[in-house]
């Protein structure tokens, strides 16, 4: 059962990561309206890999409750071993394209907040920024 939970989990994390990557393509391209239409599936995605984690959790616990004596190592076989690793490798991959991904989201956030000053320029009044009294959209010079 733990094999099949293993494996399950890794398809899930490689979905995420290979729509991370289409993500990244996407901003680079600036179609966000793809990046949208894809949110509801990485969602699902994502929440399908943490039920299948939390079972892979119960059924280690389980394991080693079960049998108090045993090392961990010992009770899992061959397979589960490797399907662990993989499970490793994956999420370091995931950890290194989310990172890609946060730096181009930065960025494009930046970008669109700096063209958003410049239109409605704003004050600070302590710890809140308010429009300037003088700022306008729209500009009227004679």
């Amino acid at each position: 059962m733990l094999s099949h939970y293993l494996q399950n989990a890794l398809s899930d994390l490689r979905d995420i990561i290979n729509i991370t990557e289409s993500d990244i393509k996407d901003i680079k391209k600036a179609e966000h309206t793809t990046q949208f239409d894809r949110l509801a599936l990485k969602e699902e995605k994502l929440k399908s890999f943490e039920v299948k984690k939390a079972i892979i959790d119960h059924e280690i616990s389980s394991l080693m409750t079960s049998n108090p004596d045993i090392d961990l190592p010992d009770l899992l076989d061959k397979e589960q071993h490797i399907l662990l690793e993989e499970l490793k490798v994956e999420l370091n991959n995931l950890r290194e394209v989310n990172k890609k991904y946060a730096k181009f989201v930065l960025l494009v956030s930046n970008l669109y907040n700096t063209f958003l000053e410049r239109l409605v320029p704003t004050e600070m009044q302590g710890y809140d920024k308010v429009t300037a009294q003088n700022a306008s959209i729209l500009e009227v010079r004679v």
